[in-house]
């Protein structure tokens, strides 16, 4: 495992992909850093000289070698050929490097929005364990070099229906995972609210106050009723969010929204009205801003579009 601390060597000539072609939905994405866009990345593993944090669950791939992380504070060692995944909101930083036995050791990283995440279905405890603050490493084997330049290029290509079949994959590695397991790297360490401890930490609220918005998302959902479920003042619960996931909670609630409207669209079988109702939204006009903003395009186009 990664030993020693080294600069990355000079970068080797590659062709430069072309830019991936914007999509309508690509907006809703860069409005705000608090989920980030859904991508992956092939390039040099780096040594980062501080440590960042960003709205995406994160998958980490390593050709060869190896890498150091510190999450949290907390040392953790990421070998090569194997899929590792972690909540990338928590602050975390590379700090040593191995490049292995020829110092050619690329990393490939795929990046998927937390929203977009938390609404993959039939994750059960992968989505608690990375909710919890857990590091998990999936099963030899999980994936290779092929599949991720694969799902890269189908990620470059700009192709609405390609792009759409690597996220479908994605969530059907995930299941598989959820189903098979996987090693724990590091022990989910946020909470629920309602254990034991003395202190309740920040995320360890917001992590409770997220779960009950995705166990009510077609309901009503009111500051208070959300401030509730976790024992804390209204305005407090609110800035507490806020200061965590870097967006305010009715924003937050409005995006899982349409996360799911855009999900029950793409199935088909329910009218644009009930479309709207089972994702939360009381009036219809409203849920066609909310859409048209986000996406790009109305509820009734984006279905026409990319169900023809």
């Amino acid at each position: 495992m990664a030993t020693h601390q080294q600069t990355v060597s000079a970068s080797r000539p590659r062709q430069k992909a072309a830019a991936p072609v914007p999509r309508p939905d690509r907006r809703f994405y860069a409005q705000t850093q608090a989920f980030g866009r859904f991508g992956i990345r092939w390039f040099d593993p780096q040594i980062m000289p501080v440590e960042h944090f960003h709205g995406h669950i994160e998958l980490n791939w390593l050709t060869a070698g190896g890498m150091d992380y510190v999450i949290d504070g907390r040392p953790l060692s990421i070998p090569a050929e194997r899929v590792v995944m972690f909540w990338a909101g928590i602050p975390h930083q590379t700090v040593a490097l191995d490049t292995g036995p020829h110092g050619d050791s690329r990393q490939c990283n795929v990046y998927l929005p937390l929203d977009s995440f938390l609404h993959m279905p039939n994750l059960g405890r992968l989505t608690e364990t990375m909710m919890g603050g857990g590091v998990v490493m999936l099963q030899p084997g999980t994936l290779g070099a092929d599949t991720l330049q694969r799902w890269y290029q189908d990620y470059r290509s700009g192709d609405a229906e390609r792009a759409d079949i690597l996220k479908e994959e994605i969530a059907l590695m995930l299941r598989r995972a959820a189903l098979t397991g996987w090693d724990s790297l590091m022990d989910p360490w946020i909470e629920s609210i309602g254990s034991s401890t003395r202190a309740a930490s920040p995320l360890r609220y917001v992590v409770a106050m997220i779960r009950h918005i995705l166990e009510n998302l077609s309901a009503p959902l009111r500051a208070e009723d959300v401030a509730k479920v976790v024992g804390l003042h209204p305005n407090y619960a609110l800035n507490l969010f806020t200061d965590v996931m870097r967006v305010p909670l009715h924003k937050f609630v409005v995006r899982m929204r349409l996360i799911r409207a855009r999900s029950l669209l793409f199935e088909g079988s329910l009218s644009i009205e009930n479309v709207a109702f089972e994702s939360g939204f009381t009036a219809l006009s409203q849920f066609y801003v909310q859409f048209r903003n986000a996406y790009g395009l109305t509820p009734r186009q984006m279905r026409a579009h990319y169900l023809r």
